[in-house]
């Protein structure tokens, strides 16, 4: 499978379970989710040396289909605000959560490998203080090949939503800070409210926003989807975005644990190294074409009693950030 584009989501659930629920479940063709404000709920109490009563484990939703990629909670009160679920078709482009890059707990900075490229996504939630942004623009963060910046920045101005008159200081940080990851606002498709007012006398706004890398095909063409909101108050965002080309693997050989196969391939494996002559290894070529002599026997061990199966959301990878 060749894998050239990603088809992101992004929304603000409101902290309600349900709705990031039915994302997972039915949003599954798209590549990369981004949520903010999250639900964090209590799921036990663990042993400590320190609290007799123990500890809060606290945990947010995880899906078999998405890998899940969110900073551990402190605590249920001080939870991070962010997270980002990528569809696990795609663990191949091995992922990594950046926090020596940025440590803050409603920025979450994400690297992936694609083609030998290393690029980066990030969500942001900004609350009404602009606590995220003001972290963006104390702290020097030096990351280049930025793909994309989205969240919800809690920022009025007539830059982005045309209903409002005004022009903010903040919204100037904001532009600076999406200029030094080599970002663009991007322009929407149609022009319509990303937060709903639950307050009397008090009207829709646009604080939800995408930033795309400087200069992409795309810059134009993301879009609001005010009736999939559900009971949120914001609206989801989404975009069809270029990444390099790139061949994700839809099939791998593999042997049944405990199967015949299994059994064949150990046997052939133990002759191959008992066979091995090792008496005249008096230099490093001869070592060299050794190992070389072993590998290819063990591939066709390994070939010839493996089956080919599809690699299926099911499938259980050996990819993880202990690999990284």
């Amino acid at each position: 499978m060749i894998c050239n584009h990603w088809k992101v989501f992004s929304q603000n659930v409101w902290k309600n379970l349900l709705i990031v629920n039915t994302i997972l479940e039915t949003q599954t063709d798209f590549d990369i989710i981004f949520i903010q404000e999250l639900p964090w709920s209590i799921i036990h109490m663990i042993p400590s040396t320190l609290n007799q009563e123990g500890e809060v484990l606290v945990g947010t939703t995880h899906h078999p289909n998405w890998l899940l990629f969110a900073r551990t909670p402190s605590s249920q009160s001080n939870a991070p605000r962010v997270l980002v679920y990528i569809n696990i078709t795609l663990s191949s482009l091995r992922y990594s959560l950046w926090n020596n890059i940025i440590y803050y707990k409603d920025i979450l900075l994400i690297s992936f490998i694609n083609n030998h490229v290393c690029s980066f996504i990030m969500n942001v939630y900004s609350d009404s203080s602009h606590l995220a942004l003001k972290y963006l623009k104390d702290t020097e963060v030096s990351v280049s090949n930025m793909l994309i910046m989205t969240g919800d920045f809690n920022i009025r101005d007539s830059l982005w939503d045309p209903s409002f008159p005004h022009h903010s200081s903040i919204s100037d940080d904001l532009i600076i800070i999406a200029d030094s990851f080599n970002l663009d606002l991007l322009a929407l498709i149609n022009h319509l409210s990303t937060r709903y007012s639950d307050t009397n006398g008090e009207s829709n706004s646009v604080i939800d926003l995408m930033f795309l890398h400087s200069g992409s095909t795309e810059l134009n063409n993301h879009s609001i989807h005010p009736d999939w909101h559900l009971s949120s108050n914001h609206t989801s965002l989404m975009i069809t975005i270029p990444i390099a080309e790139e061949f994700i693997a839809s099939s791998k050989l593999s042997i049944p644990k405990g199967s015949e196969e299994e059994v064949a391939f150990i046997k052939e494996a133990s002759a191959i190294i008992r066979t091995l002559d090792t008496s005249n290894l008096t230099d490093n070529v001869k070592l060299e074409n050794l190992i070389n002599l072993f590998r290819s026997r063990i591939d066709w061990a390994w070939e010839k009693n493996a089956k080919c199966i599809r690699i299926t959301k099911h499938s259980k990878q050996w990819w993880n950030e202990e690999c990284n």
